[in-house]
């Protein structure tokens, strides 16, 4: 099982029914097939880190992390969600699995799907601190 988390803050001037409309897209592409169980809500960290929510999915294997990346619907979301965001952190996540190359393997997905989605890769930068492991 991997558990993938996110931090993250909206932008000031965010309306409540935008903070909603976004919460309820993070809980919509936490709902796809290849998510085994999720939460979306408020972070519970410290509030000095200058995160108010979070979202954390587990997802079974690298296979469903794969499908999980390229849903449509998670590729979906981000068009509407993104503009509302000031900063995200992703991760650090956690897995079961001990392979110690487990990390960069979900890297590696990850710097393919940015290479394949130039734009998106663009518009998530000046945002994520990412953390994967």
């Amino acid at each position: 099982m991997i558990v993938h988390t996110l931090r993250f803050a909206f932008k000031d001037g965010t309306t409540e029914e935008q903070k909603g409309r976004v919460l309820a897209l993070l809980r919509r592409t936490a709902s796809v097939e290849s998510v085994s169980f999720a939460t979306v809500g408020q972070c519970l960290g410290r509030p000095e880190d200058g995160f108010t929510h979070a979202y954390c999915v587990g997802i079974e294997d690298l296979a469903a992390l794969e499908r999980y990346l390229y849903d449509p619907v998670h590729l979906a979301g981000d068009d509407e969600i993104l503009p509302h965001l000031a900063r995200i952190a992703v991760g650090p996540d956690l897995s079961d699995d001990m392979s110690p190359e487990l990390g960069s393997t979900i890297m590696a997905l990850h710097d393919q799907k940015t290479a394949r989605y130039p734009e998106w890769a663009a518009r998530l930068e000046p945002l994520v601190d990412i953390r994967i492991a």
